[in-house]
């Protein structure tokens, strides 16, 4: 970009930085090529970081922006270890300079030999809680949701309808600084929401991705169209209702405690489970020695350990005299597992057998066989065990292997096998269907969201398709041993392709892998891809999943803008399966137009590059995918009249019977608590939103004590005010639990009144107790059929609602 170009731009425009469309041109020829290259997601990984600037140290100015005092002091750390020098003001000559300033966002000038890095892209600085596993049924709502609000998005209000997200405003009213939501409704009317009160505002999503109609404040419109969409859901929602009431009702197996050679099988994993994994595998076989069926959700990304679950809950079964069936969605997925489960069972005499389109006529007529008369202990396929002719002596466990790969009918089939049998479904990506009934508790759900040790993010670029390109990071990857994956999604036109990319990279041996080849031939090119006889495979979405091959760590996908994005997430998937950084490029065709919605897939994956990103996909993919397939097509005109994320609350309310209307808070006099979040502590206002977020699903004392270290670990000592504002949320919903109506605060007391249902109810014995125990601060009365709770507060330095926090905390839940 010439000089005589950046002055008019800069002197003519009036936004303070230009967003730049990487897709919008028809003829690369017009581009203008600016030079500049987005950089790595480092997420934190500074081993990674050091690496990719080794090579660049002495030739290029590497600006590190860093605003935070917590990650200041940790890239100063870091610098000071790796003994790299670095200057904390600017300079001329190339070098590493650290700067204590915010950043507008990060890039790579080649021509001007610049590597600007903000924070942001240095450390994740997205809200990261602490990984909870619970009974999703019994905190359904507890699971936060994973998108952030940005300007321009359409919203919903639960009160107030659809608006357009403008910004987060800090006003000061009676000496009280708040931060506000800004939303704009029809006829430019504003609208600010306190964030405490975020949880009333949710995304707003389509079947179609069109843009809604806003609604008006003050009119009654809202209210009908809620009404009208609550009726609509009432016979959806007596379905789910009397699915899990069978669910419920319904007497399964219940399997026995772990036996001595459960636990020697376990200590043959080669690999330490991480703590979310080892989680996951004991809510399950605690799941399996219920007597209800088990229905469980496993939700992990691609190499994160739900084999391993799969493998101990199976030898459960096994151990138990029941029978296993372990579905997959492809032959290659199907082989892999059978002998994975070969080598893991083998020792312990159970028998596996594997059944699909691959195994000869004479096999399968024998396996057929010999699970009708219980010989078989685990049978892995694909949906050839779903055909009549499929009988089990005492099938005792179902295991489904990402069931969105499953078509209607194999769906009705798996349903109606698994009516009485523990039901075991593991995913990376999981439909929004099944999403949603995880997060209604109509299902159980456990997050595998730590990755294994030494796992890199994959580095994934989304750019147009250029010989040039694909030549380099071929080469690239052979020259470093290794080898690629091509994906190309045409079998008609798979030799051609291959012609093509043996021209252009004579040095390469290539083969191909699709659907249709027999099976000698498939398993022999696979095997051979394995055994390194071949630098590039191309291959159809076969690879999608199942392919594990760790030396693969380059993935090439032509006419990407053609696939969803969940396929895109679990392709991306089949490499970084090692030590070593792998790369994902994602190209498209410059000359023919694309979609908004093919857009919004290559820029979402390009976005999720960190580790565990399988469930963020997921939630993105609903909002760009909408919700004609969620709940059927008859469903969509309803929801696009509230929004599919409002929609989803309604049906909750109407499963649950717990409306979600604003709860009634305790009335508090001369609290004062700012609740705002300084930009001085964050200045990104994602985080800032989603600090607000996490102080509103504060349910326990331990909760906040929880967000105050996280908070102190990565933005520095939280302010009294952040704190107090923590303290009086909790206290909010704690009191309300309690059956506080009225708080009064005086100079020397403070003093909770229950109302008379509360006081009636109140166990008089236990509150006695609970207030001896705490201190002699706390007092009883009762006046007028009201219990009294009067805390002494003369003399105290802590607040009152930290001391309050405690006590209520303790009188509900121990």
């Amino acid at each position: 970009l010439s000089i005589p170009l950046r002055v008019p731009l800069s002197r003519q425009l009036k936004q303070t930085h230009i967003e730049i469309d990487n897709f919008g041109l028809n003829s690369p020829e017009k581009a203008i090529d600016l030079g500049v290259s987005s950089t790595n997601n480092y997420q934190g990984n500074l081993a990674l970081f050091h690496l990719d600037i080794k090579d660049i140290i002495e030739s290029y100015h590497i600006i590190l922006c860093v605003q935070t005092k917590h990650y200041y002091d940790e890239a100063t750390s870091f610098l000071n270890d790796k003994s790299i020098n670095f200057d904390t003001t600017l300079g001329k000559h190339p070098g590493v300079y650290l700067l204590n300033q915010s950043s507008f966002g990060s890039f790579m000038s080649k021509a001007d030999k610049i590597l600007l890095l903000d924070e942001s892209q240095l450390f994740s600085l997205k809200m990261r809680p602490a990984i909870r596993y619970r009974s999703v049924l019994n905190q359904a709502t507890k699971i936060r949701r994973v998108e952030d609000l940005t300007v321009g998005d359409f919203i919903v209000h639960y009160d107030y309808g659809i608006g357009q997200y403008v910004g987060l405003k800090t006003m000061e009213l009676s000496k009280e600084k708040r931060d506000y939501l800004h939303i704009i409704y029809a006829n430019d009317e504003a609208l600010y929401v306190p964030m405490d009160q975020i949880d009333m505002v949710l995304k707003y999503s389509s079947h179609d991705g069109m843009h809604p109609k806003l609604t008006k404040l003050g009119g009654k419109q809202w209210s009908k169209t809620k009404a009208s969409v609550r009726m609509k859901i009432k016979d959806l929602s007596d379905r789910l209702i009397k699915l899990y009431a069978q669910r419920q009702q319904s007497v399964g197996f219940s399997f026995a405690k772990d036996t001595d050679m459960q636990l020697a099988f376990e200590r043959d994993f080669q690999y330490t489970t991480t703590k979310d994994q080892e989680r996951a595998i004991i809510d399950t076989k605690h799941d399996m020695e219920l007597e209800r069926p088990m229905d469980r959700l496993i939700c992990g990304d691609v190499g994160f350990g739900k084999t391993e679950v799969a493998l101990r809950a199976s030898f459960k079964a096994v151990l138990n005299q029941k029978q296993v069936l372990y579905l997959v969605p492809t032959t290659v997925l199907a082989r892999q597992h059978y002998y994975t489960f070969k080598e893991r069972f083998e020792k312990y005499g159970a028998n596996i057998a594997l059944l699909s389109r691959f195994v000869t006529p004479k096999k399968q007529k024998e396996t057929l066989e010999h699970l009708k008369k219980g010989y078989v202990d685990v049978v892995i396929g694909t949906h050839r065990l779903l055909s009549g002719d499929v009988k089990f002596k005492d099938l005792g466990l179902l295991i489904i292997d990402e069931e969105q790969r499953f078509g209607v009918e194999h769906k009705e089939k798996i349903r109606e096998i698994r009516v009485n049998v523990d039901t075991l479904t593991l995913s990376a990506t999981p439909i929004p269907r099944t999403l949603h009934m995880s997060m209604m508790g109509l299902k159980d759900l456990s997050m595998i969201e730590t990755p294994p040790l030494n796992r890199y993010p994959v580095q994934t670029y989304v750019v147009e398709r250029h010989e040039a390109l694909v030549k380099e990071a071929i080469t690239r990857e052979i020259a470093r041993g290794g080898q690629v994956f091509y994906l190309f999604n045409q079998v008609l036109g798979i030799d051609g392709m291959v012609h093509k990319l043996q021209k252009l990279v004579p040095e390469a041996r290539i083969a191909y892998a699709h659907g249709q080849m027999n099976k000698d031939q498939l398993e022999n090119v696979l095997s051979d891809f394995i055994e390194h006889e071949f630098d590039v495979l191309v291959s159809t979405t076969i690879i999608e999943t199942g392919i594990d091959i760790p030396n693969t760590n380059t993935l090439i996908i032509h006419d990407a803008d053609k696939l969803g994005l969940s396929q895109l997430y679990q392709i991306r998937g089949r490499v970084g399966r090692s030590d070593r950084i792998a790369y994902a490029y994602l190209l498209y065709d410059a000359y023919r137009n694309i979609n908004d919605e093919a857009k919004k897939r290559l820029n979402a994956i390009q976005d999720f590059t960190a580790l565990g990103s399988g469930f963020k996909i997921a939630m993105r993919d609903l909002s760009i995918r909408g919700a004609g397939d969620v709940l059927g097509s008859e469903q969509s005109g309803f929801i696009d009249s509230v929004g599919i994320e409002l929609y989803m609350k309604l049906l909750e309310e109407a499963i649950t019977g717990v409306s979600l209307d604003k709860p009634k808070e305790t009335a508090i006099d001369e609290i004062y608590a700012a609740r705002h979040v300084d930009p001085s502590y964050v200045s990104q206002d994602s985080v800032r939103i989603e600090i607000h977020k996490r102080i509103a699903e504060l349910n326990r004392f331990s909760d906040v004590e929880d967000l105050k270290t996280e908070l102190q670990d990565r933005f520095g000592a939280l302010d009294a005010d952040l704190q107090l504002y923590m303290y009086e949320k909790l206290f909010k919903k704690l009191s309300a639990k309690v059956g506080v109506y009225k708080t009064i605060v005086e100079t020397n007391q403070v003093t909770l009144v229950l109302s008379m249902e509360a006081s009636q109810k109140m166990n008089g014995i236990k509150l006695f107790d609970k207030a001896n125990a705490f201190s002699s601060q706390v007092r009883l009365n009762y006046m007028k059929g009201h219990v009294q709770i009067v805390m002494v507060i003369k003399n105290e330095k802590r607040h009152w609602l930290y001391l309050y926090d405690q006590f209520l905390d303790d009188l509900i839940y121990n």
